[in-house]
């Protein structure tokens, strides 16, 4: 390889695996209207198979280290692919137990990813570019979700949800054996003897637990994580329920968001390397979420063009943030502990995904209005990214 490939090649792998994996995930929020129909199950069911996944992410992403150490990052990323292949075709069976069988084994495959690519990505990156290079790997997010919502539909019209389904699985399994060529030079630093045991879900923690200086950027992500899933989960339902624009115009709003995400992934990236102060960009997207959850609250009587705009930057903000957490993650990984400490890290991250929907229906389902259930939900990462902006960037341990 050059020395351009030895960083673009992977680059470009683990994007495009970051991408199928989020469409992937993605796959039966966006099929649940036909797949309810055909099966005569309710649509809400679908909001416990995305708690199935990500449930199922956060636990076995716990042994991402030990498996990185005993497989390689990219065999991994393989094996990620072809789980969310048996996860997603598990769906055409349509049983509901099917498809809960099919949230876990997807969520198997959902979980290792990120670990095993902040491993792979930092042996190839060089130190000053670590930020740009993660946050263009996780633009693989809302581009997977973009392409589930433009493909999808279209292939349902064509040949109905099972076949758009078992695509999706298609894409995934070609993906893992187009990465085969890979193997020999990425995983050169695998450790085939490395044990792999019950110890090893908890190998994260102690890691976790020796950052000190890690835990409030973890626990601002908590927060962050959970108002990007009421943002992206209750965008629509807001502006056509309560303040009242049409059901197109909520549509773009929500395209706007998602990709301002896109922007902001790479935009924060750039600033996070070109500055050297990650934690006061974090802490700057922060205050930036949190402050448009509250304007958006006046957003009645707003010009198109006004409301586009600020929730452009809400989308920018509050999607935008996990490539520049994940490569401080990185950074301050103790020595071939980086899959390690982004399990950890991510174990954090996925329970505020967990936590943040239900907690928002429950607000609503008490009187109160989105307006305020989304102050309150981006309070605390207004407060966070204030902490953020104040404290020094710590060295690396």
């Amino acid at each position: 390889m050059t020395r351009l490939s030895v960083v673009l090649v992977p680059v470009s792998a683990l994007l495009a695996a970051q991408a199928l994996l989020s469409m992937a995930s993605v796959t039966l929020p966006v099929l649940a209207p036909e797949v309810a129909a055909d099966i005569g199950a309710p649509v809400a069911w679908v909001g416990l198979f995305v708690a199935l996944v990500y449930g199922a992410s956060m636990t076995c992403g716990l042994a991402s280290g030990a498996l990185v150490r005993r497989w390689g990052a990219l065999r991994l990323s393989q094996l990620c692919l072809l789980s969310a292949a048996v996860g997603v075709s598990c769906i055409v069976t349509g049983h509901l137990a099917g498809l809960m069988i099919g949230a876990l084994v997807l969520g198997m495959g959902y979980g290792p990813l990120n670990p095993a690519s902040s491993h792979l990505l930092t042996r190839i990156s060089p130190p000053q570019h670590l930020s740009k290079i993660f946050s263009l790997k996780q633009t693989g997010v809302p581009l997977g979700a973009v392409l589930a919502g433009a493909l999808l539909p279209t292939l349902v019209l064509w040949g109905g949800w099972r076949l758009a389904a078992l695509c999706v699985a298609a894409a995934c399994t070609l993906l893992a054996i187009l990465l085969q060529p890979l193997r020999t030079p990425l995983d050169s630093d695998r450790m085939p003897a490395a044990p792999v045991s019950l110890d090893s879900f908890a190998e994260p923690a102690r890691i976790a637990m020796a950052d000190r200086s890690g835990r409030t950027l973890a626990a601002s992500t908590f927060f962050y994580a959970g108002l990007q899933l009421c943002l992206g989960t209750y965008l629509v339902a807001y502006l056509t329920s309560e303040l009242g624009y049409g059901l197109v115009q909520a549509g773009m709003t929500l395209a706007v968001t998602q990709g301002a995400g896109i922007a902001g992934r790479l935009l924060s990236g750039v600033v996070a390397d070109r500055s050297g102060q990650p934690r006061r960009v974090m802490g700057a997207m922060g205050c930036v979420m949190g402050a448009c959850a509250v304007a958006t609250a006046f957003a009645g009587e707003w010009p198109t063009v006004l409301l586009l705009t600020v929730y452009a930057a809400f989308g920018a903000s509050a999607i935008g943030w996990n490539g520049v957490y994940l490569a401080e993650v990185a950074r301050r990984a103790p020595p071939g502990g980086v899959s390690t400490a982004t399990a950890a890290a991510l174990f954090v991250t996925f329970s505020g995904v967990l936590a943040g929907p239900p907690i928002f229906s429950l607000m609503l389902q008490s009187g109160m209005r989105y307006s305020t259930a989304f102050i309150t939900i981006a309070a605390p990462a207004l407060l966070f990214g204030l902490l953020l902006l104040r404290v020094p960037q710590p060295p690396a341990d």
